[in-house]
């Protein structure tokens, strides 16, 4: 029974402390209140500010929304350790720092891949390198951009697939931009029969790829003799169109190889099938005959109707 009242008046001592140290501490309690609430009104405004005034500097709007979500945090965080100053908790602020230093290392090293897209969807962001519309080949995937983010590149491919590409992926790899200079190059392979004068055709060819769709007309088209073929002679024709999506090249290709073709039956450019010469000038030529009239007494159909 004694020690049950000891216990007691243990309690009620503490209790009692606690409640003095409360009523010592209600006015930082107030102030700290009042304090925490002006904390929040501050970020939502500056965050909201930040959100008006950073389209004047910046077009990209995953960036400008993870800077209006940083600055939105880190005003949080200002205000909260001020709270526990006031509290005078400051052993429990450096607690907190520490807490934070240590649980970011560790954050860190468990999602380090997702760390690592998110700093170079940050880096591509700033640098705008490419934007969406742009048609480009990344990581052996080519295709339309359709959004890009912090983490991934939406690439929609001409076969119609949606691409997330990691950012880390491109930000580390090669990327071709096709639509970069908004110009670009069709190459159009060719074959005449050898027995077509070449200076000839070469003249017709650079007559007939004119006035075609998006050509630029500063820049000459070239005809190009290239190799010997087994039956031909191969040619290549380039010229160069104003490209901004991939329909611009495969419809200008086309176009080409159309007006080659007609100016070539117009001309009478032959256009040389695939030869193949067969040698039975070896020994087992000589067997030939004997071979034939095999087959035709295994097959009298046949033989009958040659």
């Amino acid at each position: 029974m004694l020690e049950i009242n000891k216990a007691i008046s243990l309690l009620y001592h503490k209790l009692e402390l606690w409640v003095r140290h409360l009523i010592l501490m209600l006015p930082n309690l107030v102030i700290a209140l009042m304090v925490l609430v002006f904390t929040f009104v501050a970020a939502r405004i500056i965050q909201k500010t930040t959100e008006k005034v950073l389209p004047r500097f910046s077009h990209s709007v995953a960036l400008n929304n993870l800077v209006a979500s940083v600055v939105y945090t880190a005003a949080i965080l200002i205000g909260i350790f001020f709270v526990l100053s006031i509290l005078q908790l400051d052993k429990t602020v450096t607690s907190l720092l520490a807490g934070v230093g240590i649980i970011g290392l560790a954050l860190g090293l468990a999602f380090q891949d997702i760390a690592t897209n998110f700093i170079s969807g940050v880096i591509i962001a700033v640098r705008k390198p490419f934007g969406v519309g742009d048609v480009v080949e990344s990581n052996d995937y080519f295709g339309t951009i359709e959004r890009i983010n912090l983490r991934t590149i939406d690439i929609r491919r001409v076969t119609g697939e949606l691409v997330k590409v990691p950012n880390r992926k491109v930000f580390e790899n090669v990327m071709v931009i096709y639509t970069h200079y908004g110009i670009r190059r069709v190459d159009v392979k060719g074959a005449v029969s050898y027995g077509e004068d070449l200076e000839r055709v070469q003249q017709i060819v650079k007559a007939a790829v004119v006035n075609i769709r998006g050509m630029v007309e500063h820049k000459d088209v070239e005809v190009v003799y290239e190799e010997f073929g087994e039956s031909s002679v191969n040619f290549l024709v380039r010229f160069w169109i104003h490209y901004s999506r991939q329909f611009d090249y495969v419809s200008a290709r086309s176009e080409a190889i159309i007006k080659i073709k007609k100016c070539f039956d117009e001309h009478n450019i032959q256009i040389p099938y695939p030869m193949r010469k067969l040698d039975f000038a070896g020994k087992s030529s000589e067997r030939l005959p004997e071979q034939l009239q095999i087959l035709k007494e295994d097959n009298p159909e046949n033989g009958q109707g040659s």
